[in-house]
């Protein structure tokens, strides 16, 4: 599988260019938008990894302008810019995937396996647990029992994406700070619990058999109601 990377942080590059190199994906990498551009009217790549803060030419205009020119290559935007409107432009824009740094190895290349199942039609679906349907393009959880919706915020969307992927996993506030926050982040513990407290009410109004729990001095999980 020959793959595109575009991400103008010369660390951030270099890592993801080994990550993927030792999962024997053929990896061309440029640093900068109209290069990345350039490169992806080609054709000839299986998947593009497109950051968004890119020198010349964001990677929103890359993919736009990409996509009017008919490429039609899986696209996965890989950003710091975790914000729902930045998610909805990039979706809208043409891209199969939209993943906020920072984030988990595997995850990536869960994402990947997954844009290229398909090649060229978005893969962007809802995740599930037990009768909980989170449909992440529109911010929307709902209840498959109930058939309740609440709409979440940016933060409350990125929380329940990470509990819904994992199911029974216990995510400390340590971790949950940084992938949420991000890691300058200088948010503290009890902006968690506060943002928990707001899930945890939105799971009620739903009338949901998913709840989030909290494990004593560990962190919290999301388990099934029996």
């Amino acid at each position: 599988m020959k793959l595109l990377l575009v991400e103008d942080e010369a660390g951030l590059r270099a890592a993801l260019c080994q990550l993927l190199q030792n999962e024997q994906y053929d990896v061309d990498q440029v640093a900068n938008g109209p290069d990345g551009l350039e490169h992806m009217l080609t054709g000839v790549y299986d998947a593009v990894i497109l950051d968004v803060m890119l020198p010349g030419m964001d990677g929103f205009s890359v993919l736009q302008s990409a996509r009017k020119q008919g490429v039609r290559t899986p696209v996965l935007m890989l950003t710091a810019r975790a914000e729902l409107e930045d998610r909805v432009r990039g979706l809208d824009n043409g891209a199969d995937y939209y993943l906020t740094k920072p984030f988990q190895t595997q995850e990536l290349l869960a994402c990947l396996r997954a844009i290229m199942r398909r090649p060229g039609e978005t893969t962007y679906s809802a995740l599930c647990f037990s009768d909980l349907e989170l449909h992440q393009q529109e911010g929307r959880l709902s209840c498959t029992t109930t058939h309740q919706n609440v709409k979440l915020s940016a933060k409350e969307l990125r929380l329940m994406e990470y509990f819904l992927r994992e199911p029974g996993r216990i995510f400390s506030r340590e971790l949950l700070a940084e992938k949420v926050w991000g890691y300058e982040s200088e948010a503290e513990y009890n902006n968690i619990e506060v943002y928990i407290s707001f899930l945890r009410k939105k799971l009620a109004f739903l009338g949901a058999h998913a709840k989030l729990k909290t494990t004593r001095g560990i962190g919290y999980s999301l388990e099934e109601d029996t």
